[in-house]
């Protein structure tokens, strides 16, 4: 399945969820991170990240895909995307 995941964490746990999200999914811009996973991986992410995640504070929101090739992806301004990676 392709992914897009999108978080609002507390500034105290921005960097522990950055550092988690980048495990899984291709980080494209502040707080939002894409890329093809298994059920069963992005099961084991939501797990992990319901551990960093202050339920009355933060959030996440995963769209979820069958496929890459069905998102029409347009980028205006600056593109972040070529400036990261999965690799720290």
């Amino acid at each position: 399945m392709y992914y897009i995941a999108v978080y609002d964490v507390a500034e105290k746990r921005v960097a522990k969820m950055l550092k988690l999200m980048r495990q899984y999914l291709h980080w494209i811009q502040n707080s939002v991170f894409e890329g093809e996973l298994s059920k069963g991986k992005m099961e084991e992410l939501i797990a992990k990240a319901n551990r960093l995640m202050k339920k009355n504070e933060d959030s996440l929101i995963i769209f979820e895909m069958d496929s890459s090739k069905f998102v029409d992806k347009k980028i205006f301004g600056l593109d972040k995307t070529d400036k990261t990676s999965n690799f720290i």
